[in-house]
């Protein structure tokens, strides 16, 4: 056991011990060789289960939304429980939207901030221990916790400057190029909804997807409404999505929707200067409005 795991199980313990939660999410050993799993800890004597490692990809932020849900019919002497989670970088960006967008009770939650060197993307092979992190962990730009109410002391990766190289090269194409290459990718899609169900602002009781009055689309496999699908939930990211690639990690195909998704990352900044869950985004960018705004987008969509 190294010793940033000795200082998880110390905190957790007196947490416990302290009365201070009522559940803690972190991570445990997997069943295959270096992997890593979600756990949710609920009493003391689980806390040796804990590990930290560069297995730990999945983002825990995602489990929150539902933890904090109330029930329907609450009983008389209901509360909100106390949740305290192990946090990286990305986490705690959309820990910080989450709280913003009143899923989650910031007072009811204990934010542990987590050393992070990067992570090996789920979908790189789990038994090869040499794997390499993946692109969200080499392009992070804020891989430390902000706001954290306990931090265990480690080394963390130096912060990347968010230059969107790939994003350039690929508006630097052809409308019909990029459009071509956007019909190909969703062509794999199968529709499993993993990506939604990944990503920590995915939420929403009843996605858009699956509602029937007014359907907007079809449960079948068509490529039309696939593409619908994926259009109108990138579009929900705008000025939310943290570049954790948790949709991409997802994805059984391999779906290259990071090349989509930074698209929104990088709109976010050079339009609103917001970077989620780290600056500029006290309102959301899509609620916002100046009468200056260009509209060139609409008519001119070449323009540059």
């Amino acid at each position: 056991m190294d010793t940033t795991e000795k200082k998880m199980h110390v905190t957790a313990k007196k947490l416990f011990a302290d009365n201070k939660v009522d559940v803690i999410i972190g991570f445990e050993a997997g069943s295959l060789p270096h992997s890593a799993r979600p756990i949710f800890v609920r009493n003391a004597k689980d806390v040796e289960k804990l590990v930290w490692n560069n297995r730990c990809a999945t983002n825990l932020a995602v489990y929150l939304p539902k933890l904090f849900e109330k029930p329907a019919r609450p009983p008389k002497d209901y509360a909100p429980p106390r949740i305290a989670i192990f946090t990286k970088g990305c986490d705690g960006r959309s820990i910080a939207g989450l709280v913003k967008e009143k899923q989650v009770l910031r007072e009811n939650l204990i934010i542990i901030g987590m050393p992070c060197l990067g992570m090996i993307a789920p979908s790189k092979n789990s038994l090869d221990k040499k794997a390499d992190i993946g692109q969200a962990c080499l392009e992070c730009a804020s891989p430390t916790v902000r706001n954290a109410d306990i931090v265990i002391e480690g080394a963390s990766r130096k912060a990347a400057k968010s230059n969107f190289n790939s994003v350039k090269k690929f508006e630097a194409k052809s409308a019909e190029e990029r459009w071509k290459y956007f019909t190909a990718e969703m062509s794999r899609c199968i529709r499993c909804n993993a990506c939604r169900e990944a990503c920590p602002n995915c939420y929403c009781k009843v996605c858009f997807a699956d509602q029937r009055k007014p359907s907007w689309v079809t449960p079948v496999n068509a490529l039309s409404d696939t593409m619908v699908f994926h259009i109108g939930r990138m579009f929900h990211q705008a000025g939310r999505c943290v570049e954790c690639d948790a949709c991409v990690n997802a994805c059984p195909m391999g779906i290259d929707l990071r090349q989509f998704t930074q698209k929104l990352a990088q709109d976010s900044a050079d339009l609103f200067g917001c970077m989620p869950g780290v600056s500029g985004d006290e309102i959301a960018p899509l609620m916002m409005f100046k009468q200056e705004d260009s509209q060139s987008f609409i008519t001119e969509p070449e323009e540059k």
